[in-house]
């Protein structure tokens, strides 16, 4: 089980909390992180953005990932959302494991 941090960034609490609680719900997050007021700076269609969001940090498996981004583009508000994954390469075991575990498809 590979796990992975998964960063997203919401346009507000209200639509990262409807997305997490999901994630979670459907065990494809074993835990979700809402770091509010983020600002974000970036380039969308020609033009220089600012917008206050809401950041997700998104604790998975490997496994999970295609499932995960499918949820959340179903869920999400924006026409392209962020959707970044990141290779968790070591942490404390125990925790790394109840990710693996949380995660697991139900069938599994």
């Amino acid at each position: 089980m590979q796990p992975l941090l998964v960063l997203c960034a919401c346009p507000t609490r209200e639509h990262a909390q409807t997305i997490a609680r999901s994630l979670v719900e459907h065990q494809l997050a074993a835990c979700v992180n809402l770091l509010p007021a983020v600002q974000s700076i970036y380039r969308w269609q020609g033009s220089i953005e600012t917008a206050e969001e809401t950041l997700l940090l998104i604790k998975t498996r490997a496994e999970r990932l295609e499932e995960l981004k499918v949820h959340v583009l179903m869920l999400h508000p924006y026409e392209l959302p962020e959707i970044i994954a990141v290779t968790i390469d070591s942490g404390l075991d125990r925790y790394l494991n109840w990710i693996g575990d949380e995660t697991r498809p139900s069938s599994a």
